[in-house]
């Protein structure tokens, strides 16, 4: 059953250019859908729009992005945050900057049960322990009463998915996750979203630059060039043989790290200029 339809939804900046370009993608109940492509593809701005926080110099121009069938576009702004709130939650991409320097673990933790889905404290504090054991912290009341500048940039960032997993949501976007930390750092924390991922049973939109990363833990994938999908596949099928010629030549320019003498294949300059053609990138 698919939970989240982003139907031909653009954005652009107010009065100016397109960010997003007619993007459609789906993600069904308890799957992992990765969004691909270079910096500044508009990986993060598709996320950003699905979850109502999108900067306030950018604007939806047309489209509609249904979660469990209500378009959230077509909601009052009160409305959409409440539906937001209750179901979907964000993994974002630097755990330092992502929490409050002046604020305990504790209370970053707890206040979005408490405050916007009216939890006690004392069970938000009890769910608050028991996913950060589940996260693998040691010691997770301490943990709770220490600041983020206390802790390492591994379990700052398991925080963050402990958080996205606090009120069980039904979607999570977690925004390039790994990018902060070092790569043995990173290999935990995707083993630890997907393991997460399967046990909650909650769909994830994994937003990356990474082909390695979504042939992990992703089931299918969306190709993004200039804010537009060029491709969309299920994970098996892409890495057997690619369809757009964008996405093959990214295939092809991803580092063989079983073959460490291999040489670097860039994209070539005639694919960049038949995808700006076809997407309208000026």
């Amino acid at each position: 059953m698919t939970y989240l339809s982003v139907q031909n939804l653009s954005v652009r900046i107010k009065g100016g250019g397109p960010l997003l370009r007619s993007v459609s993608l789906d993600v069904a109940a308890g799957h992992v859908h990765g969004l691909v492509g270079e910096s500044g593809a508009g990986k993060s701005m598709i996320g950003r729009a699905i979850l109502g926080i999108l900067p306030k110099a950018v604007e939806v121009v047309s489209g509609a992005i249904l979660l469990d069938g209500v378009d959230l576009l077509a909601l009052p702004p009160a409305q959409r945050r409440v539906r937001v709130g209750a179901s979907c939650a964000l993994i974002p991409q630097d755990p330092l900057t992502a929490l409050n320097p002046s604020r305990r673990i504790g209370r970053q933790m707890t206040d979005r049960l408490v405050d916007i889905l009216g939890w006690t404290r004392g069970d938000a504090e009890a769910r608050a322990l028991a996913l950060l054991a589940e996260v693998q912290i040691t010691d997770p009341a301490r943990v709770l009463r220490q600041y983020p500048h206390e802790l390492s940039g591994g379990m700052r960032q398991r925080i963050l998915i402990a958080s996205a997993f606090a009120a069980e949501p039904k979607l999570i976007v977690a925004d390039e996750p790994t990018t902060a930390l070092d790569v043995t750092v990173q290999k935990q924390i995707l083993k630890l979203i997907a393991g997460m991922q399967v046990r909650h049973g909650t769909a994830l939109l994994f937003v990356t630059h990474d082909l390695g990363v979504v042939s992990k833990v992703c089931q299918s994938l969306s190709v993004l060039y200039a804010g537009k999908v060029v491709e969309t596949a299920e994970v098996r099928a892409f890495f057997a043989a690619p369809q757009h010629p964008y996405s093959a030549a990214l295939l092809a320019a991803t580092p063989k790290y079983t073959d460490p003498d291999a040489g670097l294949h860039p994209v070539p300059d005639a694919v960049i200029a038949a995808v700006r053609a076809e997407v309208g990138h000026d």
